[in-house]
């Protein structure tokens, strides 16, 4: 091995003494929020399953608020809860299994920027496409209909 492997995880607040420790440190790590993911999603906490905040009524910066805040702040405090495991699990995944920690600076930056910039790429190309289809779905004549 050209190097030595990082034996840390969390910033260096948990150390092992051996590769395999961490491995199953990490392991053991994702196993527990995937515990959480699957017992949040089989009892589904009301508190949890209810939008805390309605959108805003009223005139331009109301509309303004809607547009900023629909994202995060309208959804519903589980699903927000689902993504950010599901984000901590893949950063894990990756930071650790595919032994990122040991990469250069610049490699983890091109692997990260570009994920970052397709998924949010995605996400605008799926907005317009459900916009889209939602509009021409919800015409007032019935009747007709559109080929996509």
């Amino acid at each position: 091995m050209a190097h030595e492997h990082k034996l840390e995880i969390f910033q260096g607040l948990v150390k092992f003494k051996s590769n395999t420790q961490k491995i199953w440190g990490v392991l053991l790590f994702l196993t527990i929020v995937t515990a959480i993911e699957v017992v949040l999603g089989i009892y589904k906490p009301d508190v949890l399953a209810t939008a805390w905040m309605t959108p805003f009524e009223g005139g331009f910066l109301a509309t303004l608020g809607n547009i900023i805040f629909s994202g995060f702040i309208y959804m519903k405090p589980l699903n927000l809860i689902f993504i950010l495991l599901t984000i901590v699990k893949a950063y894990y995944i990756t930071w650790d299994f595919m032994h990122m920690r040991d990469e250069t600076k610049a490699l983890r930056r091109m692997v990260v920027w570009t994920a970052v910039f397709l998924i949010c790429y995605l996400i605008f190309i799926l907005l317009q496409e459900g916009g889209y289809v939602f509009d021409v779905y919800n015409t007032d004549d019935a009747l007709i209909k559109n080929d996509f």
